[in-house]
């Protein structure tokens, strides 16, 4: 069985949004990625991205920075 470790997930009204995620995040090195949205949380294209808890603040001021817009940010265990 795999090892439960915190993360930062990141969940998006659409599909787009989500691959700007992953486009921004691979361009500045935060490391993440694209994944089906835990059915705990609500996303309206059923995508998220998931990284590492650690990895929130950079996540976090590189979406700010380049303006992708996203529904929420949850700190899970997974």
């Amino acid at each position: 069985m795999r090892e439960k470790k915190p993360c930062v997930v990141v969940t998006f009204h659409t599909t787009a949004e989500a691959m700007a995620t992953e486009q921004v995040c691979r361009a500045r090195g935060v490391e993440g990625k694209l994944i089906s949205a835990p059915r705990a949380l609500s996303a309206d294209c059923g995508i998220a991205w998931c990284a590492g808890a650690e990895a929130r603040p950079r996540l976090e001021e590189a979406l700010a920075a380049e303006k992708v817009e996203f529904a929420g940010i949850y700190e899970l265990v997974m």
